[in-house]
């Protein structure tokens, strides 16, 4: 054992989190805490994890669920890649492994949606085999206490990382190893103010004797980001409500969303209005404007939205490809993008 384990293990035995999946190496819920925290904070994806897994306990319930449910229950949470990648393996599991996790990192990592992160988790979690870990809290961990500037969303940098997170792997445990150095990373060596004066690697650490804390880990470059105006209408004839589904390679794919005007530029109420396509969509018909919801943002990875609602009512109906018309009883049976569900729920309390 390495003096650096030896330290880690004796600050994981201290400082251990009490999270649900540790009480079992159960791979299936490993497999579903790891695909719920890569884009969700902990504190956020436990009763997220508790809601998943009591509709869908296991890999069979998930893949004899349809997508749709599988969006449903997800709804909320974001990143709708997850969820469907997650359905796509349990059925992948089904087919391939007679129902049962594959239990080799090699099998592990060839499901859908399922990555080198991901699959060591599991292989050392579930089954004790030696993958160690990289995620965020690793990269941070590592490059501050051994002084490695080396850009990690590079090849070259990935491959540094690697190599010197496999040699500190407890190969005979590795299991509580992993989930100690990301502990420690989560709750000791934080990405803004880290713990340092009481850091059971505080007289070793190289960006701390530097004072490099603030610019360890190092990136080489940073995505740019997309704005994107989203005019969303919410349109009622007699006692339903518009819906079409986006299908598209997109952003929030085969969610169920509002008719949507979409703009290369930030127009005003009016300027919508009055647009080509707003006016292809009603043609003839009369609408009526009844509010023009105050515009939101909503962040995503690399993207920006604006968006705006228009409520708008009609005394005939429309016939645009795709528009389905849905019952207001019926509305929130369908999977929304959170922003669009939060809108929802709202207006449907005003009885409207």
């Amino acid at each position: 054992m390495t003096q650096f384990h030896k330290t880690l293990s004796t600050w994981f035995q201290q400082n251990r989190r009490n999270l649900p999946w540790r009480k079992s190496n159960n791979p299936y819920f490993i497999w579903v805490s790891e695909i719920i925290l890569q884009q969700t904070r902990i504190e956020q994806g436990i009763p997220w994890y508790f809601h998943f897994l009591e509709r869908f306990p296991d890999i069979k319930t998930l893949a004899e669920a349809s997508e749709e449910d599988v969006l449903l229950v997800w709804q909320g949470l974001g990143y709708y890649s997850r969820a469907r990648n997650l359905h796509k393996a349990a059925r992948q599991i089904m087919l391939q492994f007679n129902g049962k996790f594959p239990d080799s990192f090699d099998q592990i990592r060839k499901l859908k949606g399922v990555g080198d992160y991901t699959a060591s988790a599991v292989a050392s979690i579930s089954f004790g085999l030696p993958h160690a870990v990289i995620d965020g809290n690793v990269y941070r961990v590592l490059s501050r206490i051994f002084g490695i500037s080396t850009p990690i969303d590079t090849a070259a940098g990935k491959k540094e990382f690697s190599q010197l997170a496999a040699s500190l792997l407890d190969r005979e445990d590795p299991g509580p190893y992993n989930e100690a150095i990301m502990d420690f990373g989560a709750l000791q060596c934080k990405p803004l103010n880290p713990i340092c004066s009481d850091c059971p690697f505080e007289t070793k650490c190289f960006a701390l004797k530097n004072r490099q804390i603030e610019n360890l880990p190092v990136k080489s470059k940073k995505a740019p980001q997309r704005n994107r105006f989203f005019n969303y209408l919410f349109i009622r004839y007699r006692d339903g409500f518009y819906l079409q589904k986006r299908a598209e390679k997109d952003i929030w794919k085969n969610l169920y969303q509002f008719p949507l005007i979409e703009t290369d530029l930030d127009l005003d109420e009016k300027e919508v209005i009055l647009s080509s396509r707003f006016l292809e969509i009603f043609k003839n018909r009369d609408p009526v404007i009844k509010s023009v919801a105050p515009k939101i943002t909503h962040l995503l990875s690399h993207q920006k939205l604006f968006i705006r609602f228009i409520n708008i009512t009609l005394n005939e109906p429309v016939s645009e490809p795709g528009y389905v018309l849905i019952p207001i009883e019926e509305m929130t049976s369908f999977p929304f993008p959170k922003p669009l569900n939060n809108y929802l729920l709202k207006q449907l309390k005003k009885s409207i």
